[in-house]
Protein backbone atom coordinates (compact mmCIF):
# COMPACT_ATOMS: atom_id res chain seq x y z
CA UNK A 1 0.00 0.00 0.00
CA UNK A 2 1.26 3.37 -0.47
CA UNK A 3 -0.36 4.80 2.43
CA UNK A 4 -0.88 3.48 5.93
CA UNK A 5 -2.42 4.69 8.53
CA UNK A 6 -2.85 4.01 11.73
CA UNK A 7 -4.58 5.13 14.90
CA UNK A 8 -4.21 9.01 13.54
CA UNK A 9 -5.06 11.74 16.26
CA UNK A 10 -4.89 15.69 16.12
CA UNK A 11 -6.28 17.66 18.82
CA UNK A 12 -5.96 21.57 18.54
CA UNK A 13 -6.56 22.52 22.31
CA UNK A 14 -10.06 20.85 23.61
CA UNK A 15 -11.42 20.49 19.87
CA UNK A 16 -10.30 16.48 18.28
CA UNK A 17 -9.98 17.47 15.05
CA UNK A 18 -9.07 13.73 13.69
CA UNK A 19 -9.74 11.14 16.21
CA UNK A 20 -8.15 8.08 15.69
CA UNK A 21 -8.69 6.76 12.11
CA UNK A 22 -6.98 4.38 10.36
CA UNK A 23 -7.30 3.46 6.86
CA UNK A 24 -5.20 2.48 3.65
CA UNK A 25 -4.52 3.64 -0.42
CA UNK A 26 -3.33 1.88 -3.10
CA UNK A 27 -2.62 3.01 -6.23
CA UNK A 28 -6.04 4.46 -8.02
CA UNK A 29 -8.15 7.08 -6.76
CA UNK A 30 -9.32 7.36 -3.53
CA UNK A 31 -12.53 9.38 -2.48
CA UNK A 32 -11.94 11.63 1.02
CA UNK A 33 -15.45 12.63 1.87
CA UNK A 34 -16.69 14.80 4.70
CA UNK A 35 -18.83 18.15 5.67
CA UNK A 36 -16.55 20.99 6.45
CA UNK A 37 -15.20 20.57 9.31
CA UNK A 38 -14.40 16.90 9.70
CA UNK A 39 -11.39 16.31 9.32
CA UNK A 40 -10.29 16.02 5.85
CA UNK A 41 -7.85 18.79 5.49
CA UNK A 42 -6.14 18.14 8.40
CA UNK A 43 -5.36 14.46 7.73
CA UNK A 44 -3.91 15.85 4.37
CA UNK A 45 -2.23 18.50 6.07
CA UNK A 46 -0.57 15.72 8.41
CA UNK A 47 0.41 12.85 4.97
CA UNK A 48 2.30 15.63 3.13
CA UNK A 49 4.12 16.59 6.86
CA UNK A 50 2.42 20.02 6.90
CA UNK A 51 1.67 19.14 10.56
CA UNK A 52 2.61 16.87 12.78
CA UNK A 53 -0.29 14.62 14.33
CA UNK A 54 -0.61 14.46 18.57
CA UNK A 55 -0.77 10.56 18.26
CA UNK A 56 -0.93 7.55 16.06
CA UNK A 57 1.90 7.03 12.78
CA UNK A 58 1.19 6.99 8.94
CA UNK A 59 3.59 6.01 6.28
CA UNK A 60 3.77 7.22 2.90
CA UNK A 61 5.67 4.58 0.19
CA UNK A 62 6.73 2.92 3.60
CA UNK A 63 8.63 6.02 4.97
CA UNK A 64 7.21 7.37 8.00
CA UNK A 65 5.95 11.10 8.31
CA UNK A 66 7.70 11.15 11.55
CA UNK A 67 10.74 9.81 11.35
CA UNK A 68 11.54 10.87 7.43
CA UNK A 69 9.50 13.86 6.75
CA UNK A 70 11.83 14.96 3.79
CA UNK A 71 11.74 10.99 2.01
CA UNK A 72 7.88 11.01 2.42
CA UNK A 73 7.57 15.10 1.22
CA UNK A 74 9.48 13.77 -1.99
CA UNK A 75 7.22 10.60 -2.68
CA UNK A 76 4.09 13.25 -2.66
CA UNK A 77 2.73 15.70 -5.07
CA UNK A 78 -0.08 18.13 -3.04
CA UNK A 79 -2.55 20.60 -4.34
CA UNK A 80 -4.17 22.28 -0.97
CA UNK A 81 -7.53 23.77 -1.33
CA UNK A 82 -5.75 27.26 -1.58
CA UNK A 83 -3.84 26.22 -4.15
CA UNK A 84 -0.71 29.13 -3.71
CA UNK A 85 0.47 30.50 -6.86
CA UNK A 86 3.06 33.19 -8.05
CA UNK A 87 0.64 35.31 -10.02
CA UNK A 88 3.41 37.19 -11.52
CA UNK A 89 5.26 34.46 -12.82
CA UNK A 90 4.51 33.28 -16.28
CA UNK A 91 3.33 29.24 -16.28
CA UNK A 92 6.31 27.71 -17.97
CA UNK A 93 8.46 29.72 -15.33
CA UNK A 94 6.56 29.04 -12.72
CA UNK A 95 7.13 25.06 -13.47
CA UNK A 96 10.93 25.82 -13.90
CA UNK A 97 11.14 27.10 -10.45
CA UNK A 98 9.49 24.17 -8.95
CA UNK A 99 12.15 22.02 -11.35
CA UNK A 100 14.28 23.95 -9.56
CA UNK A 101 12.91 23.19 -6.06
CA UNK A 102 13.63 19.81 -6.95
CA UNK A 103 16.60 19.99 -8.15
CA UNK A 104 15.60 18.23 -11.16
CA UNK A 105 18.57 17.88 -13.86
CA UNK A 106 17.67 19.00 -17.57
CA UNK A 107 14.06 19.59 -16.53
CA UNK A 108 12.92 21.03 -19.78
CA UNK A 109 11.89 18.23 -21.86
CA UNK A 110 9.69 16.96 -18.60
CA UNK A 111 8.11 20.74 -18.18
CA UNK A 112 6.88 19.87 -21.62
CA UNK A 113 5.27 16.58 -21.28
CA UNK A 114 3.68 17.95 -18.16
CA UNK A 115 2.21 21.07 -20.18
CA UNK A 116 0.97 18.91 -23.08
CA UNK A 117 -0.64 16.28 -20.24
CA UNK A 118 -2.30 18.83 -18.22
CA UNK A 119 -3.80 21.19 -21.40
CA UNK A 120 -1.68 23.63 -20.45
CA UNK A 121 -0.05 24.47 -23.82
CA UNK A 122 -2.65 27.08 -25.19
CA UNK A 123 -1.44 29.19 -22.06
CA UNK A 124 1.96 28.08 -20.78
CA UNK A 125 3.22 31.89 -22.29
CA UNK A 126 0.72 33.60 -20.03
CA UNK A 127 1.32 35.14 -16.34
CA UNK A 128 -0.52 32.78 -13.93
CA UNK A 129 -2.37 35.76 -13.07
CA UNK A 130 -4.02 36.14 -16.29
CA UNK A 131 -5.45 32.60 -16.41
CA UNK A 132 -9.01 31.76 -15.51
CA UNK A 133 -9.54 29.55 -12.85
CA UNK A 134 -9.98 26.29 -14.38
CA UNK A 135 -6.05 26.86 -15.91
CA UNK A 136 -4.76 28.36 -12.56
CA UNK A 137 -6.12 24.68 -11.32
CA UNK A 138 -4.31 23.11 -13.88
CA UNK A 139 -1.24 24.66 -13.19
CA UNK A 140 -1.33 23.72 -9.26
CA UNK A 141 -1.72 20.15 -10.48
CA UNK A 142 1.15 20.23 -13.07
CA UNK A 143 3.29 21.60 -10.22
CA UNK A 144 2.29 19.18 -7.77
CA UNK A 145 3.06 16.00 -10.41
CA UNK A 146 6.40 17.52 -12.12
CA UNK A 147 8.56 15.46 -10.04
CA UNK A 148 6.53 12.41 -11.21
CA UNK A 149 5.34 11.75 -7.16
CA UNK A 150 3.94 8.00 -6.32
CA UNK A 151 1.62 9.53 -4.25
CA UNK A 152 -0.70 12.61 -4.85
CA UNK A 153 -3.25 14.65 -2.58
CA UNK A 154 -5.63 16.86 -4.02
CA UNK A 155 -7.81 19.22 -1.64
CA UNK A 156 -10.91 20.05 -3.24
CA UNK A 157 -9.35 20.22 -6.77
CA UNK A 158 -12.56 21.40 -8.79
CA UNK A 159 -13.97 23.60 -6.75
CA UNK A 160 -15.59 26.93 -8.24
CA UNK A 161 -15.19 25.23 -12.18
CA UNK A 162 -17.15 25.48 -14.64
CA UNK A 163 -18.68 21.98 -16.01
CA UNK A 164 -16.48 22.23 -18.86
CA UNK A 165 -13.43 22.84 -17.19
CA UNK A 166 -14.93 20.06 -14.52
CA UNK A 167 -14.39 17.35 -17.60
CA UNK A 168 -11.12 18.45 -18.12
CA UNK A 169 -9.81 18.02 -14.50
CA UNK A 170 -11.99 14.89 -13.68
CA UNK A 171 -10.14 12.69 -17.13
CA UNK A 172 -6.44 14.20 -15.67
CA UNK A 173 -7.53 12.87 -12.31
CA UNK A 174 -8.35 9.25 -13.87
CA UNK A 175 -5.87 9.67 -16.03
CA UNK A 176 -3.20 10.04 -13.34
CA UNK A 177 -5.12 7.50 -10.89
CA UNK A 178 -3.70 4.48 -13.57
CA UNK A 179 -0.40 4.81 -12.20
CA UNK A 180 0.21 6.73 -8.51
CA UNK A 181 -2.43 6.84 -5.67
CA UNK A 182 -4.44 9.63 -5.89
CA UNK A 183 -6.40 10.99 -2.53
CA UNK A 184 -8.85 13.17 -3.99
CA UNK A 185 -10.91 15.60 -1.26
CA UNK A 186 -14.20 16.89 -2.86
CA UNK A 187 -18.08 17.80 -2.00
CA UNK A 188 -19.22 17.11 -5.52
CA UNK A 189 -20.77 13.12 -5.47
CA UNK A 190 -20.53 13.20 -9.22
CA UNK A 191 -17.16 13.40 -8.81
CA UNK A 192 -16.63 10.60 -6.77
CA UNK A 193 -18.93 8.63 -9.02
CA UNK A 194 -17.09 9.58 -12.37
CA UNK A 195 -13.48 8.84 -10.69
CA UNK A 196 -13.13 7.03 -7.64
CA UNK A 197 -12.17 3.32 -6.87
CA UNK A 198 -11.98 3.87 -3.18
CA UNK A 199 -14.65 5.92 -1.11
CA UNK A 200 -13.70 7.61 2.84
CA UNK A 201 -16.72 9.31 4.25
CA UNK A 202 -15.50 11.19 7.85
CA UNK A 203 -17.59 12.69 10.06
CA UNK A 204 -16.54 14.75 13.05
CA UNK A 205 -13.11 13.29 12.91
CA UNK A 206 -14.02 9.62 12.84
CA UNK A 207 -14.46 7.19 9.52
CA UNK A 208 -17.69 6.29 9.52
CA UNK A 209 -17.79 4.33 5.94
CA UNK A 210 -14.60 3.10 3.80
CA UNK A 211 -15.05 1.05 0.99
CA UNK A 212 -15.28 0.66 -2.61
CA UNK A 213 -17.98 3.05 -4.42
CA UNK A 214 -19.95 -0.27 -5.89
CA UNK A 215 -19.57 -1.89 -2.38
CA UNK A 216 -21.22 1.41 -0.44
CA UNK A 217 -23.99 1.78 -2.46
CA UNK A 218 -24.58 -2.42 -2.40
CA UNK A 219 -24.78 -2.00 1.47
CA UNK A 220 -27.02 0.76 1.69
CA UNK A 221 -29.50 -0.42 -0.76
CA UNK A 222 -28.49 1.07 -3.82
CA UNK A 223 -28.95 4.07 -2.74
CA UNK A 224 -27.45 7.51 -4.32
CA UNK A 225 -23.71 8.40 -2.70
CA UNK A 226 -25.21 11.78 -2.03
CA UNK A 227 -27.92 9.87 0.30
CA UNK A 228 -25.44 7.57 1.89
CA UNK A 229 -23.31 10.76 2.69
CA UNK A 230 -26.17 12.77 3.92
CA UNK A 231 -27.03 9.13 6.20
CA UNK A 232 -24.34 8.83 7.48
CA UNK A 233 -22.75 12.42 8.28
CA UNK A 234 -26.27 13.70 10.04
Amino acid sequence: MSIQVESLTKVYGQQQAVDHISFSAAPGVLGFLGPNGAGKSTTMKILTCFIPQTSGKATVCGFDIEKHPLEVKRKIGYLPESNPLYLDMYVKESLAFIADIHQMKNPQSRIADIIEQTGLGPEQRKKIGQLSKGYRQRVGIAQAILHNPEVLILDEPTSGLDPNQLIGIRQLILDLGKSKTVVLSTHIMQEVEAVCDQVIIINKGKIVANDTFIGLKEKNNGASLENIFIKLTN
